[in-house]
């Protein structure tokens, strides 16, 4: 599902953030990112959300290969990439329910279908019975639980997230870790940026290290299904 190929990236002539990397996760396979501050994690989650194209090499997502995409079709690959962020990027003026409707309206789902897709999104999450509420009245981890329905809103066939526990208590992390298993397990392919090497250790998830802008550990690919198209 998310396929790199001898891919480099090179912002000038001082700096390339990432060297050759080589790696391949196939459909519901869940792995961590990890590696120094510095290291190119940022650059590489850039290049699969296509907010920077590779200086050279293949980025491949679902079977399309990114390098060359044009413009316009940029906002429909996004469309298949869920994205977590470690500060929730959630709007404290809408309802938490508005705040994950917010993918669906924005590529003009129905809006009779709107209201049933949230509802199963923070369903999924626990979140269900707050969805009247404003975020700003949540917990930290509740928080990271409605950015965590909004980007699995649209169903998404790839999921990011980018230190999605980095705030949070050992138990939430947990808790957060638990529901990218349950993604994982229908078919989601997810990938994790994180620090936090106590967590990683534990999930026992194979791991891609960076270090310096080159893959240390985890290159290749693992034993797993062939991975299904974007749709």
């Amino acid at each position: 599902m998310i396929e790199f190929e001898q891919v480099s990236k090179r912002y000038d002539s001082d700096h390339t953030a990432l060297k050759q990397v080589n790696f391949h996760l196939g459909r519901g396979e869940m792995a961590f990112l990890t590696g120094h501050s510095g290291a190119g994690k940022s650059t590489l989650l850039k290049l699969i959300m296509l907010m920077e194209r590779p200086t050279a090499g293949k980025v491949v997502i679902g079977g399309q290969l990114l390098n060359s995409m044009p413009r316009r079709q940029v906002p429909y690959i996004r469309r298949h990439i869920g994205v977590v962020f470690q500060n929730h990027q959630l709007l404290f003026d809408r309802s938490v329910f508005d705040n994950v409707a917010m993918p669906l309206e924005v590529v003009g789902v129905p809006a009779r279908d709107i209201g049933r897709r949230v509802r199963a999104a923070l369903d999924k999450v626990g979140l269900l019975s707050k969805e009247k509420m404003n975020p700003v009245q949540l917990s930290g981890g509740e928080q990271q639980r409605v950015g965590i329905a909004r980007a699995v809103v649209n169903k998404p066939p790839v999921l990011l997230a980018d230190e999605p526990t980095g705030n949070l208590d050992p138990k939430l992390s947990a808790d957060i870790m638990h529901l990218f298993e349950q993604f994982s397990q229908v078919g989601v392919t997810v990938l994790i940026a994180s620090h936090d090497t106590a967590l990683i250790s534990d999930m026992g998830r194979r791991t891609l290290t960076l270090d310096q802008g080159r893959l240390i550990t985890g290159s290749g690919r693992a034993n797993i299904p062939e991975e299904a198209a974007l749709v």
